[in-house]
């Protein structure tokens, strides 16, 4: 395994990068940070519903669709990103997402707590520090790779965060800010003397490395890797890939006929919002279309759920979904069949 410390980065490197590792069937810890500011929202959301798209069209943000469940957010270079590739089969790997999730998040754990930050895990995958949350972090799977995903945060642009947001009027926008500041830290915030940039990147280097041991230090891109991240750019900056999901608003609810009609359904499990558009006919589900900030594994069976539902009677939903997690192994930490029933019809 290689540590690539790329430190500053295009803004579309700091995502295509990880995404393209493990296609070319390697492991590796990147440490990189985007050199311009751009939005990233989860693989499962719906960028319309979720970000303010003209307002990032006018103001010239990119926005960035990303095979990692979870949130959207604002990013820009006073983040350092940490990211981690690593086989399934890898003996260092533990069974279950919690687990895995605990163990690898311990590198940049130990790195706050370097700085004199109180850091410590909370389930399902946030690293906090005197209550408030210092580190973003996901985890998907690409083939037969795992890859955690997180920061370091430095400093943290609050206002630019609630401005990017979809939000219903400015007064809801205010709130939105109020509370990201103050559950949202940063070293910035938590320490008197920021260390220089050089220091904060050696510190994590050093900290992946105790965790998983002796690895050659890179700086560059090679070929086959840069290849690979030309290749996945043609599909991963397209507006097909980024609108791919579209949805009407949340809690709409249309009824076409009698016994016919369209939901939409929100709710907020333990690991994440969840959002259903569901097309009932005589108590039957006809389609379903789901969506939110929650992580499910493996990613593509979301589809394949969604399949398995129609035909199924809304007040059966739950035990259909339960029967699938059976069948096909779902993880989704924090995130139940119940829950799920819970916003289906």
């Amino acid at each position: 395994m290689r540590l690539y410390r790329l430190e500053t980065v295009s803004w579309q490197d700091s995502q295509l990068l990880y995404h393209a590792l493990p296609r070319v069937g390697r492991e590796g810890v990147i440490l990189c940070s985007p050199a311009t500011t751009y939005v990233c929202v989860g693989y499962f959301q719906d960028v319309e519903q979720e970000v303010d798209v003209e307002f990032c069209r006018q103001n010239g943000i990119p926005i960035f669709r990303r095979e990692v469940g979870g949130g959207a957010t604002y990013l820009d270079g006073d983040q350092l990103f940490f990211q981690l590739i690593i086989h399934r089969d890898n003996p260092l790997v533990p069974a279950g997402k919690l687990a895995f999730y605990r163990k690898f998040l311990q590198a940049p754990i130990e790195a706050y707590r370097a700085l004199g930050i109180p850091a410590e895990y909370r389930e399902v995958n946030d690293i906090v520090a005197n209550q408030r949350k210092v580190s973003g972090c996901g985890a998907a799977e690409i083939g037969d790779y795992y890859v955690l995903v997180g920061n370091l945060i430095v400093d943290f642009d609050y206002e630019m965060m609630a401005r990017v947001l979809k939000v219903p009027d400015e007064k809801f926008r205010d709130k939105v800010y109020k509370t990201i500041y103050e559950n949202l830290s940063t070293i910035k915030r938590e320490i008197k003397d920021i260390p220089p940039r050089e220091e904060l990147w050696s510190l994590m280097a050093d900290k992946f490395i105790e965790m998983l041991g002796p690895m050659e230090v890179v700086a560059t891109v090679d070929e086959e890797w840069r290849a690979k991240v030309n290749e996945l750019a043609a599909r991963f900056l397209t507006d097909e890939w980024l609108y791919q999901k579209r949805r009407p608003g949340a809690g709409r609810q249309v009824k076409i006929r009698a016994g016919v009609e369209v939901k939409q359904k929100v709710y907020k499990a333990p690991g994440g919002l969840i959002r259903a558009t569901t097309e009932v006919q005589e108590g039957v589900i006809a389609s379903i279309s789901i969506s939110g900030d929650f992580f499910f594994f493996p990613e593509e069976k979301l589809t394949a759920m969604e399949a398995a539902l129609v035909g199924v009677p809304v007040g059966e939903a739950e035990q259909a979904i339960a029967r699938f997690y059976e069948e096909h192994g779902i993880e989704s930490p924090g995130v139940t069949p119940a829950d799920f029933a819970r916003v289906v019809g």
